[in-house]
């Protein structure tokens, strides 16, 4: 009778996890599942104690002239058994359980001590983009977060962009409350980018309503750029929209010179992804920050875009 209960209980909070009214029959799968999610919470817990999680940094290039637009911020987790994992194994959990909001917090506070460290060390600072999640939104006040992590390391606003996605800026659930944060937000002077834009609500409505400063399109329309029609025509019109709007596009996930002449083609500004460089900690980001264009490896690639640049 205890198992059966047990399993039962473990099939409702399954069902309420996808959405409530809808039913849903145990399985070991499920089992699994939930004994994986209280495993990766506890680890959660232990890692913000032990201080294993970091920040590793990926330059956004200007497609034209080579150099650094910018840097996102990308959590890091070094699990003590199973090594690096990628945040889609814990984040889903963090936001769950609130851990998200001091997971957030380390991440604004390391990087505004990497920014401090970077001018100190001389570098051409650009701007800094870290992902926000809903959570952090309704449950924490952002904006004074923002503002004390600006006065502690004296940095502009123009140094930091938040990143959320199309889902946490768009579900009805605590709408206008995100848009009355997101507003201060802007009053406060930092940017606000749309990330993986076209896999979610994609409404046009909403980009003038929530007056977003850059999208960002999801790897999954970049990977078959190449050789899928539809794809092709997707980012074109994103592409076209956003210029029309006067919104920064960012192409993520770039990993062939192909995907990339393309998207230079289209009128793409800016662009992210393993071809220019994988993410790296802050040491080793500062090569980054520098005046000069990056040193790309495409000879001919280099060659069409310094002479488009002059």
């Amino acid at each position: 009778m205890g198992e059966l209960l047990k399993h039962s209980d473990t099939a409702m909070y399954q069902a309420k996890d996808l959405g409530r009214n809808n039913y849903q029959v145990f399985s070991p799968q499920m089992d699994r599942t939930l004994k994986e999610r209280v495993a990766i919470e506890s680890s959660l817990r232990a890692g913000l104690k032990l201080s294993q999680f970091d920040v590793h940094y990926q330059p956004i290039i200007d497609i034209h002239t080579r150099r650094v637009a910018g840097l996102e911020a990308l959590l890091r987790w070094k699990h003590p058994a199973q090594g690096y994992l990628s945040p889609q194994r814990f984040i889903g959990v963090a936001e769950e359980t609130g851990l998200i909001i001091p997971i957030g917090q380390f991440v604004l506070e390391r990087v505004g001590r990497d920014i401090s460290t970077w001018r100190e060390q001389g570098a051409h600072l650009v701007p800094v983009s870290m992902n926000v999640s809903a959570v952090q939104l309704e449950r924490t006040k952002l904006r004074e977060l923002v503002q004390q992590a600006m006065d502690r390391f004296r940095i502009g606003p123009q140094l930091l962009a938040l990143e959320l996605t199309e889902g946490s800026l768009f579900e009805t659930r605590s709408g206008e409350f995100r848009e009355d944060a997101l507003a201060s937000l802007r009053d406060l002077g930092v940017k606000i980018a749309i990330d993986d834009f076209g896999t979610g609500y994609s409404s046009l409505s909403y980009l003038k309503r929530w007056r977003v400063d850059s999208l960002k399109i999801d790897r999954k329309f970049i990977n078959d750029i190449v050789t899928d029609p539809s794809d092709h025509a997707i980012v074109s019109a994103i592409i076209a929209m956003a210029r029309s709007l006067n919104i920064q596009v960012v192409a993520e996930g770039i990993e062939t010179w192909q995907q990339l002449e393309i998207l230079r083609n289209m009128g793409c500004a800016l662009a992210q992804g393993f071809l220019f460089a994988k993410p790296c900690s802050a040491g080793d980001a500062l090569r980054y920050l520098r005046v000069e264009p990056l040193d790309l490896l495409d000879s001919n690639w280099q060659t069409n875009a310094l002479a488009e640049t002059g």
